[in-house]
């Protein structure tokens, strides 16, 4: 399923992997001929009719030498077995995602306080046993990892992450995670906290194209 959002550049779109190729072809069909051209991150579209889009190459730099669509296509196209890492404060979702999807998973939650508006020391307390509530669920989702990926790790191209930023920092500063963080990292996923139907979208989303186009016409 694509999803559209607005932006100042045009409309951002994600496109299925497997159905990126059917995209350009309607593309040019829209839009008369089209010239396409490379930076190495991302493949530009000119159309005819004054229409463009940027495609965002999936696991960076376009290689080959073939010209810009085709080695698009074929980098998109590969069946990478990839290990997936979602963290938020409150809970965790780790999976291996296979060329036929979800190969090995596990979703779990940890229990961290909200904020507190208390002054004085009381916020201070407050805050202390929040940061250590947040650092055993870092802990525990690092568990998970290493248990779920790790034996993985060797078989795996790429990581994708999500969720929060620090939190997805602070698991894989784990030394048992040194295999994961020296692999090939994929776009971050802003997911809401990890659950089961979020990891399962984000098995979707990895593999999804990020296409950004403006239409002159539609």
């Amino acid at each position: 399923m694509d999803a559209a959002a607005g932006g100042s550049t045009g409309r951002r779109v994600e496109v299925g992997g497997h159905r990126l190729r059917g995209w350009l072809q309607r593309f040019a069909e829209r839009h008369g001929a089209v010239t396409t051209s490379t930076a190495g991150t991302r493949v530009r579209l000119d159309a005819a009719d004054g229409s463009w889009a940027e495609i965002e190459v999936p696991w960076p730099p376009l290689a080959g030498d073939a010209e810009p669509t085709a080695a698009l296509l074929a980098q998109v196209e590969v069946p990478r077995r990839l290990a997936l890492l979602l963290v938020r404060k409150g809970g965790y979702a780790v999976g291996v995602l296979g060329p036929e999807g979800l190969a090995r998973s596990k979703v779990g939650s940890r229990h961290v306080q909200g904020r507190s508006k208390a002054g004085g020391w009381s916020q201070q307390r407050f805050a202390r046993r929040r940061a250590q509530q947040a650092q055993q669920a870092y802990a525990a989702a690092a568990d998970v990892a290493a248990r779920v990926l790790l034996p993985e790790v060797g078989t795996l191209d790429g990581l994708v992450t999500g969720g929060d930023r620090q939190a997805v920092t602070e698991v894989l500063d784990d030394p048992r995670l040194r295999p994961l963080r020296e692999l090939p990292r994929g776009r971050f996923l802003p997911v809401a906290e990890p659950r089961r139907a979020v990891l399962e979208q984000a098995a979707v989303d990895a593999r999804a194209v990020v296409v950004h186009v403006a239409d002159v016409t539609r």
